[in-house]
C-alpha cells in the first residue's frame, strides 16, 4: 500500500502521531517524558514551530502543530531521531523506538483547531486512564487552563482567544468545552483523501499546494481524488433520476449499492440505468 503522500507549506497546522515500535512504550518514567519536551524544545526553537496541544501518553504522542516555515518533516526527522538517540542511551538499549513513519493529518485550521485540541487532551480519559483531564499531568491541558506554567513552546492563546477575549473567563469555557467532549464522535471519521480534515474547498486548495516535482504515480489514489460531492448535488443537478445516478457513480467516490440506497432503489437496477444511460450516449 502506497505511503500517505506529505504536504507542507508556510502556516500549515497539522496532528501529528507517533507510536512506539511494536506498540512499546516510548516512555518508561517522568524524566523520558522531560525529555521528549526538551527535545520538542529545541526543534520549535530550530525550526520556528508552534505547539497549540500536546499529549504523552504511554506508547504515543499526539501533537498539533503549525509550521509558520515549510518544515515539517525535517523537524519531524529531528524531534524523533534525537529522542530516539537519547532514549536509547539512558536505557543501554539499540534500535528503533518508534514504529515506522509518524503520522500527520492536516488540519483546517477554523474549522478543527478546537475540535482536536480537544481530542488530543482527552485521550487518556478515552483510554480510561484517568477520570478528567486535568488528571493526566502530561498533557496541554492544565497549561491550557492556567493551573500549570506553559512551557515556552507551548501557545495557548489562540485555543483561548475563541471562548473569550478575557483569559480567566476564557480557561473557564474551556474547561466547560473539554469536559462535554468526553462522548463526541471522534473527529477522525471525518477524514478525507487519508491526511485531510476539512471540507471540499480545504482539499482541493492542498491538492494544489503539492509540489509540481512529484510523480503523479507517487501519489496514492485515494488522496490524489479530489472528495466526491454529496449525492444530493447529483440529485439536484440532473433532474432526470437515471442521470444523476448515472454522474453520481461515475464520480468514482459511491459504489452502486451507495447510490442505491440513496434513491431508493436495489443496486442492481443502478447498474442496469447506468448501462442504459451510456449505451443510449453512444447511441447520439
Amino acid at each position: 500500500m502506497a505511503r500517505p503522500l506529505r504536504i507542507e507549506y508556510a502556516g500549515a497546522l497539522y496532528h501529528v502521531t507517533a507510536r512506539g515500535d511494536g506498540q512499546e512504550d516510548i516512555y518508561l518514567n517522568a524524566a523520558d517524558r522531560e525529555q521528549f519536551y526538551t527535545v520538542l524544545g529545541e526543534v520549535c526553537d530550530r525550526y520556528n514551530w508552534v505547539i497549540h496541544a500536546y499529549c504523552l501518553m504511554d506508547n504515543h504522542y499526539h501533537l498539533l502543530i503549525e509550521t509558520p516555515d515549510k518544515n515539517l518533516s525535517k523537524g519531524m526527522r529531528h524531534l524523533n531521531g534525537v529522542y530516539t538517540q537519547r532514549f536509547n542511551h539512558t536505557h543501554g538499549r539499540v534500535g528503533h523506538v518508534f514504529q515506522g513513519r509518524y503520522k500527520a493529518i492536516l488540519v483546517e485550521k477554523d474549522a478543527y483547531l478546537l475540535e482536536l485540541a480537544r481530542y488530543i487532551v482527552l485521550n487518556p480519559v478515552r483510554a480510561r486512564m484517568v477520570r478528567a483531564a486535568k488528571e493526566w499531568p502530561w498533557s496541554s491541558y492544565r497549561a491550557t487552563v492556567g493551573q500549570r506554567v506553559p512551557q515556552k513552546w507551548l501557545h495557548t492563546d489562540w485555543i483561548l482567544s475563541a471562548f473569550a477575549k478575557q483569559k480567566k473567563t476564557a480557561m473557564t469555557r474551556y474547561k466547560t468545552f473539554v469536559s462535554e467532549g468526553k462522548h463526541q464522535p471522534s473527529p477522525w471519521e471525518q477524514l478525507k483523501n487519508q491526511i485531510f480534515l476539512g471540507d471540499e474547498a480545504f482539499v482541493e486548495n492542498m491538492l494544489c499546494k503539492m509540489s509540481p516535482e512529484i510523480k503523479l504515480s507517487e501519489i496514492p489514489a485515494a488522496q490524489k481524488r479530489t472528495p466526491p460531492k454529496p449525492l444530493s448535488f447529483y440529485e439536484k443537478k440532473f433532474p432526470d433520476r437515471n442521470t444523476a445516478i448515472t454522474h453520481a457513480y461515475r464520480s468514482g467516490g459511491y459504489s452502486m449499492e451507495e447510490v442505491g440506497e440513496y434513491f431508493g432503489l436495489h443496486y442492481s437496477r443502478v447498474s442496469r440505468i447506468i448501462r442504459n444511460v451510456e449505451m443510449a450516449k453512444d447511441k447520439t
